[in-house]
């Protein structure tokens, strides 16, 4: 069974609470990083920050793909917006987060007469494509190994279509080359990671035994309910009080050791590694997706060779710093004043999996658990 109550609405956590209250009277102060932008959310909605003991932070990495798009793609974006027979098609997220100028988003430009439309999947833009065959119909493929097997399906799809008016501006990124350079980077402060089951559940979650394998940093692949998040961080007290780092899978249900297989092929015929730059970690070799070679006449980076400025944070925000799990959101001097998600700054105060629009959204959230 995929939901249970049991893990929708625990019965009583406060067991599994003072265990790890006594985890970490052992091991003293602890943090931990949730590297999902779905249990960042979930965790925010669940009141968990509040019920855990100050000993021990959960802090968000980079796990959030809109929020780790960089402002110079953004601009290129834009600009490729901005052309003369274009319709580009995007997940809702990515029409509100502006580039390097404030305020200059896709859904401006869509209101200034740009061809933008939201869609909730790949094979949507590719409906598009075959309703508007007089225009050329870029998808933003934006995502990590979740949304990858999708994308790679719908770029078969238009080459078994012969759509020539389609093509894929590949923005999709690969978790493995980013975990082990924030790991690397000289302010990393993390004792553990609770990973990500969406991602697991293609990967596999033998993926992330490099975390205890290489770095000696214990791991849990946790779901998405309140009792499978407090479990993962119990079994991280655990393993960090019992120095005997490991990777475990709490999201058993869900996530087997090999993934998804079919996913996975799906994706190794049609991309291959990439390096790829991130906001607030710089350009990581082999951390993105590119299209094969025999898929280049879908690749948009081609077909518009549009090219693709440094680009500046807005001044003043700390997304880079939050998406490194440096800052948290309330430390940045913009949260809940010039920032907030009606009038957003940076990219982590717009998407649905930001920790700046999570940390603000239930910020009188208490007791969830409870």
């Amino acid at each position: 069974m995929l939901y249970e109550e049991g893990f929708r609405r625990p019965g009583d956590p406060r067991r599994l609470l003072e265990r790890i209250r006594e985890l970490c009277a052992e091991t003293g102060p602890l943090r931990l990083m949730e590297i999902c932008g779905t249990h960042t959310m979930a965790i925010a909605r669940a009141g968990l920050r509040s019920l855990l003991p100050p000993e021990l932070r959960l802090v968000s990495g980079p796990g959030c793909p809109v929020c780790v798009t960089p402002a110079g793609v953004l601009d290129g974006i834009l600009q490729l917006a901005g052309e003369p027979g274009v319709l580009v098609a995007t997940y809702g997220d990515l029409l509100r987060v502006p580039g390097s100028a404030p305020g200059d988003t896709l859904a401006r430009r869509k209101a200034l007469g740009a061809q933008v439309r939201a869609v909730y999947s790949p094979m949507e833009a590719l409906a598009l494509a075959a309703e508007y065959p007089q225009l050329q119909v870029v998808f933003l493929g934006v995502g990590f190994e979740t949304t990858a097997p999708g994308t790679a399906a719908c770029v078969l799809e238009a080459r078994e279509q012969g759509l020539k008016n389609f093509s894929l501006l590949c923005l999709l990124k690969r978790t493995e080359p980013a975990l082990r350079a924030l790991i690397t980077a000289p302010d990393f402060a993390v004792d553990g990671f609770l990973c990500p089951g969406h991602v697991a559940a293609v990967t596999g979650w033998e993926a992330f035994a490099f975390l205890p394998e290489e770095y000696g940093l214990p791991a849990v692949v946790a779901g998405f309910e309140p009792a499978d998040l407090l479990y993962a961080v119990y079994r991280l007290a655990a393993m960090l009080a019992g120095r005997a780092p490991a990777l475990e899978n709490e999201y058993t249900r869900l996530v087997p050791p090999q993934g998804n297989q079919a996913a996975q092929a799906a994706v190794e015929a049609v991309f291959r590694p990439c390096a790829s730059v991130w906001r607030g970690l710089g350009e990581i070799p082999e951390s993105g997706f590119a299209l094969r070679e025999e898929f280049a006449p879908f690749d948009a980076a081609r077909r518009f060779p549009l090219p693709c400025p440094p680009g500046k944070e807005p001044p003043g925000c700390r997304c880079g710093q939050v998406i490194r799990g440096v800052e948290e959101p309330g430390q940045c001097p913009l949260f809940g004043r010039a920032c907030t998600p009606e009038d957003p700054v940076g990219p982590c105060m717009v998407s649905g999996e930001g920790a700046c629009a999570a940390a603000y959204r239930y910020r009188r959230q208490e007791g969830g658990l409870l």
